[in-house]
């Protein structure tokens, strides 16, 4: 009987132990995994549709938005193109000898009073001291200068006593002749403007502020092109506020380029740009218009002298004309000594020569430089500066 229940216990163990085994493996051995399943896609929610949007959509032709009606209101704005501003036309100057006729006219109404007044003191029945006196006044009051003024009347006074004239013809024709060799018929008054042996001949522009010196540089283009020239202006005066410009305006209307720097620049700079320009373009004449300088102020009249040299540096000037007001009567020949030394004047452009001018200046001035004067303005207008004749200025002095 013990046997028999120690033989039941045995069994039951072994059959335990295997039991055990076979669960442990089944545990080490991973299971494969699920088959995967297509995810379930849920739609949104539709939205509630009116009318028309209800239906399913159509394909209909789309307009664009310059097709659609808009409701009424304000019109469109209209963007109209900026108008297109032309270049001014190139004028054309008014010849020489044509201007002359009318300047020795315009002359005339304005400077015989001198002469009226010198032909009706030597008129007189009786030629004494008071009157010589009275004589050598006008012609002071005239601008014509100390010196010149007691030659000339020394030289009358001489020719009156042995000739005797009298009558006013006479009279005309003896201070037409004395004023005429105080003036000089034989000086060469000509503008250098064509050097024999090269091109362009180079004329400098001088004078102090106010006598007209940038308006005498573009109107001696004008008188240039009217002679056949070709010109480049050189825009050296840079201190003075739109100078540039004004003198680009009197190039454009001749059809002459100008040379120009930044304001309060170098002059020296541009000037000798406006030379490199004009030889690089062939043309004919180069003017250089230099600031309007105080005659009182060293240093700028040592930089006048800087640009003169450097402009050498591409060849000699032909011409230096100085601008005097003929206005200011001998003030004029305070600064034109000062520019005498300063640059070498070869001659001397007399502006204002009309209304309240004094004709005299012409003979002061000229003995005082020892130059000759070149070309006088008689005006505002853009032809209004023409070479001076002496035989011509004399007439309208004394009336023809």
């Amino acid at each position: 009987m013990e046997t028999v229940i120690l033989a039941v216990v045995i069994a039951v163990v072994v059959l335990g132990a295997l039991g055990g085994l076979i669960v442990g493996s089944r545990r080490r051995k991973p299971l494969p995994p699920p088959p995967p399943k297509a995810p379930d896609i849920t739609a949104p929610p539709a939205e509630p549709h009116v009318g028309d949007e209800a239906e399913t959509p159509r394909d209909e032709p789309r307009r664009t938005i310059e097709e659609v009606d808009l409701p009424g209101g304000p019109a469109p704005v209209v963007v109209e193109e900026p108008p297109v501003v032309e270049a001014p036309g190139i004028e054309i100057p008014e010849p020489t000898a044509g201007r002359l006729v009318r300047l020795r006219a315009r002359l005339s109404r304005s400077q015989n009073a001198l002469g009226k007044g010198l032909l009706t003191l030597l008129s007189r029945e009786h030629l004494d001291e008071d009157t010589w006196e009275e004589i050598e006044d006008t012609l002071l009051t005239a601008d014509v200068g100390v010196q010149p003024t007691q030659e000339l009347v020394e030289r009358l006074r001489e020719r009156v006593r042995v000739l005797g004239t009298r009558t006013p013809e006479e009279l005309r024709g003896l201070l037409r002749e004395e004023l005429l060799n105080l003036i000089g018929t034989d000086v060469d008054r000509t503008v250098r403007t064509e050097p024999e042996d090269r091109k362009p001949g180079i004329v400098m522009v001088v004078g102090v502020n106010g006598t007209g010196k940038t308006t005498t540089t573009g109107k001696l283009a004008r008188v240039l092109v009217a002679d056949g020239r070709t010109v480049v202006l050189g825009a050296a005066d840079t201190f003075r506020a739109a100078a540039a410009d004004q003198l680009q305006t009197w190039g454009e209307r001749v059809g002459a380029y100008t040379v120009r720097g930044p304001e309060a620049g170098d002059p020296a700079s541009v000037a000798f740009d406006a030379v490199k320009e004009g030889k690089e373009m062939g043309v004919d004449v180069v003017l250089i218009d230099t600031a309007g300088r105080l005659h009182t102020k060293t240093g700028l009249m040592d930089e006048l002298g800087k640009v003169k040299r450097v402009v050498e540096k591409h060849a000699p000037l032909d011409e230096v004309l100085l601008v005097l007001d003929a206005t200011t009567g001998q003030n004029g020949l305070v600064q034109a000594r000062v520019f005498a030394e300063v640059v070498d004047i070869t001659g001397i452009v007399l502006t204002k020569l009309d209304g309240t001018a004094k004709g005299g200046i012409v003979i002061a001035v000229q003995r005082e430089l020892d130059v000759p004067v070149k070309l006088v303005g008689l005006g505002e207008g853009a032809d209004d500066l023409a070479p001076f004749e002496p035989e011509a200025f004399v007439d309208a002095l004394i009336g023809e």
